[in-house]
């Protein structure tokens, strides 16, 4: 148990927080997992007795986060990995979302995300290094109808993580972005959020929906073996698609991106700058 590393992971409760929990301590790793309700968590806290502990955290609330990564950090007197994975959804054409919807999502998504971010920064730089995994989506290079706001709030994450892994490496903190494909996480049922729907956008919702539907989606405990991989690498990724299926779409969506540039380039040269 003294090599046993010690993880902080958020959203520990259920989906993919709760496979790499699992994960973890089936590899002899100690975990301090976070979430806003434990309760679930205390199944795996009897299995792997002084290995878990349950934190509960509201990601939304900065002071309580400072104060919970601080109780995290005693618990077993150092973080080696975090796994900052606490998220929602919000459902909905962007028309229809409310600004209270839109700031609730935004301050779990990209808000909850940077307070553990920088909570969390200090140990890791006391003690000389560590590991800070940033879990984003594969699609948040670009927007999709209904899953506007989502997609925001994790290319929002994804920029700051960007320049949060150049401003941090030179105290050996590694960040990397963790870009996830599509997983059977109860994402789009408990952890959602559903604007009222406009009728004009019905058509379009409906295509969608048909779309969601057809999706077939792994559980998440298939994605913990890369997780568990990626936090052992001595020298890893600035940024890592999880998802063989999703591999391939991002990279079609890369292309497609710069074929549109490229359709456009002689406009875009008129300018000077």
């Amino acid at each position: 148990m003294t090599n046993a590393r010690v993880w902080l992971i958020t959203g520990a409760s259920r989906g993919l927080g709760r496979a790499f929990t699992e994960a973890v301590l089936a590899a002899g790793d100690r975990v301090v997992a976070a979430a806003r309700n434990v309760g679930p968590l205390e199944e795996l806290t009897e299995k792997y007795p002084g290995r878990l502990v349950p934190l509960p955290l509201d990601v939304t609330d900065r002071q309580g986060v400072f104060d919970g990564v601080e109780r995290a950090a005693a618990a077993f007197g150092r973080l080696d990995v975090v796994v900052n994975n606490a998220g929602a959804m919000l459902y909905g054409m962007v028309e229809e979302a409310t600004e209270e919807q839109i700031r609730a999502h935004l301050d779990v998504n990209f808000f909850g995300a940077v307070w553990v971010a920088q909570a969390v920064l200090p140990y890791l730089r006391a003690q000389g290094g560590g590991r800070l995994l940033q879990v984003t989506s594969m699609g948040s290079g670009g927007g999709m109808a209904t899953v506007g706001f989502y997609g925001a709030g994790k290319a929002a994450l994804d920029s700051v993580s960007e320049a949060l892994a150049m401003e941090v490496e030179g105290f050996g903190v590694k960040v990397t972005i963790v870009q996830m494909g599509g997983y059977d996480t109860g994402l789009f049922t408990t952890g959602t959020t559903t604007t009222e729907p406009l009728a004009r956008y019905q058509p379009l919702r409906t295509e969608m929906e048909a779309m969601w539907g057809d999706a077939v989606t792994p559980g998440p405990g298939t994605a913990a073996p890369v997780i568990m991989e990626l936090a052992s690498l001595p020298d890893p990724p600035r940024r890592l698609i999880v998802g063989s299926r999703s591999f391939d779409h991002v990279l079609e969506m890369d292309q497609a991106q710069a074929d549109l540039y490229r359709s456009w380039e002689h406009l875009s040269r008129l300018a000077p700058g």
